[in-house]
């Protein structure tokens, strides 16, 4: 603040001129000022500030004190004598405001000094004021910024300060990315500028898990693996098909000083669409950088939304925890199998989320949750049992409508599915789509087609795309895809569906046109007005097939 004010006490410094002559103390006051002997002339201007007794020259005395008080760093003395005279019409109004802003900025009230600033009208010192704005507010906290942004927000200076205190952030919050929204003139948050016609995706995955780890410690066998070269492998279908398209990978280490460091790579900066990470404290890292940058950032395995629910930028590949719990409700509403429901739950953290929200759902539907229980493998089988589940007991003898189980853990599904090999109860079962996957389980051997399958981007196993799929992929790496190779081949599908040179690259525009979308190896999707995918229909197995309940 200090070069500021020396910048224009130069400038600021008048020579009067009165028909009498100035007072000896006075010029000895104006000397003290210009050798910048500031002690010495701080008394002598203090003697001339009586206006009744001095006039015009009150003004000058008081104006000259501020800044003497300014250059000895006494911002509380400078304050009450440019009071005196800010608002004032006189020759110097507007000079004894930005003297006046810059003693509130040095006695750290930052809303006194922004609302003196709003007061100048001279274009030469407003900008000198906004300059000073900007030095002052660069590094000051991005709360009091972004709190004050609607009030100050035509002060150039300011913009640019709380420009450069949010993107000096890692991590922003809802309020940041809206003001760093509107600094962009965009408070919907627009797209961003597409820089070529090349498809640019960058991943971003833990392949392993210390910063000197190497590319050969990569466990080939992990879902993260897995899930990468589906990825890898339809970005190299997109360039087998002439499309331009390039994939950058980088390994966060699951370190987050390392995963900072590589979000300065310009590679990154320059991606049309960031694909993971996938663990919440890299995600929220990422997430805020996508958001800043204006890059679409996809979560390609989580249903945990809520995240999300204020960006602009960032999306869940699969349904979030709402969605899914919609498309139960809607199903079960369709199927009139009565009112009665019996909620199971596993422990992790979706499952819990969505049973919870499943709960108050259903009951504001009209259904009546008889029974709920967090599962799991030691009690699975006493919560069936419960509701009646139990050998030798029939159907009609049940206290249940329909049952759902929110779980993908296989140790709760084995029991559970061997318990309905001994029964002969017909009650449907609502249970995730993993459990198609399971191994021990054959649904074509039971009595009664129970089981019912709530869709999380569930692969369309009879499509042709999906044959297709899984010879070319063995032909590659000689085993069958995975569900997470599968995934990430239908991620990047959906993403080159959405954005490059024919549909333009505005990922959020381009998903709000579209609704509803069929997938190329799973059933679709639809991303209208939201960040994840709201297609979550319930299958049954029927004849070896999956259909969608209708």
């Amino acid at each position: 603040m200090r070069n500021y004010f020396l910048l224009i006490s130069a400038f600021f410094l008048v020579s009067l001129t009165f028909a009498q002559n100035i007072p000896e103390d006075y010029q000895k006051a104006q000397t003290f000022l210009n050798s910048k002997n500031y002690w010495e002339a701080m008394p002598l201007f203090r003697e001339f500030m009586d206006s009744e007794r001095y006039g015009a020259l009150s003004n000058y005395a008081a104006f000259h004190l501020g800044e003497a008080a300014l250059g000895a760093n006494q911002p509380d003395q400078a304050i009450p004598a440019l009071l005196q005279v800010s608002n004032k019409v006189w020759t110097k109004s507007d000079e004894s405001k930005y003297l006046l802003a810059l003693a509130y900025f040095q006695n750290q009230q930052n809303q006194e000094a922004l609302r003196a600033i709003k007061g100048i009208k001279k274009d030469s010192m407003k900008e000198m004021a906004e300059n000073a704005t900007f030095e002052n507010l660069k590094k000051t906290s991005a709360s009091f910024m972004v709190a004050n942004l609607q009030e100050f927000k035509e002060n150039k200076g300011y913009a640019a300060a709380l420009k450069t205190v949010l993107e000096s952030q890692t991590i922003l919050s809802a309020s940041e990315r809206a003001a760093y929204y509107e600094l962009q003139g965009n408070a919907g948050g627009g797209m961003n500028a597409v820089k070529d016609m090349v498809l640019d995706f960058v991943v971003i995955l833990p392949f392993t898990t210390s910063p000197s780890a190497s590319a050969s410690s990569i466990d080939q066998s992990s879902f993260i693996f897995e899930l990468y070269q589906g990825i890898n492998f339809a970005v190299n279908r997109l360039k087998e098909e002439g499309k331009q398209v390039t994939l950058h990978t980088f390994d966060s280490k699951r370190d987050m000083t390392h995963l900072a460091e590589l979000l300065k790579d310009p590679v990154i900066a320059n991606a049309d669409a960031i694909i993971g990470p996938i663990y919440p404290d890299e995600v929220d890292l990422v997430s805020s950088f996508a958001e800043t940058s204006k890059i679409p950032l996809i979560h390609p395995l989580s249903n945990l939304g809520e995240r999300f629910e204020n960006t602009q930028y960032s999306y869940l590949f699969r349904p979030s925890v709402a969605s899914i719990s919609n498309g139960i409700v809607a199903a079960l509403r369709n199927q009139n199998w009565g009112s009665k429901v019996a909620l199971g739950y596993s422990g992790s953290s979706r499952d819990e989320k969505l049973g919870m929200l499943l709960r108050d759902q259903l009951t504001s539907a009209g259904f009546s949750i008889v029974d709920m229980q967090q599962v799991n493998q030691r009690n699975v089988i006493d919560f069936l049992q419960k509701q009646g589940i139990r050998t030798g007991m029939d159907s009609v003898e049940l206290e249940v409508d329909q049952i759902i189980l929110l779980t993908d853990d296989p140790s709760i599904a084995q029991p559970t599915f061997g318990l309905m090999e001994s029964v002969n109860a017909s009650v449907p079962f609502l249970v995730m789509d993993s459990w198609i996957g399971f191994n021990f389980a054959n649904y074509e051997m039971l009595e009664f087609p129970n089981f019912h399958f709530i869709s999380n981007n569930t692969p369309n196993f009879e499509a042709d795309a999906m044959e297709q799929f899984k010879e070319n992929f063995y032909s590659k790496n000689l085993s069958y895809p995975s569900l997470n190779a599968t995934l990430g081949r239908e991620l990047v599908y959906w993403l080159s569906s959405n954005m490059g040179p024919t549909k333009g690259f505005e990922l959020r525009r381009n998903l709000d046109q579209a609704a509803f979308q069929q997938g190329k190896v799973s059933w679709g999707f639809n991303f209208q007005n939201s960040n994840n995918n709201q297609y979550v229909p319930v299958f049954k197995i029927e004849a070896g097939e999956m259909k969608p309940l209708k």
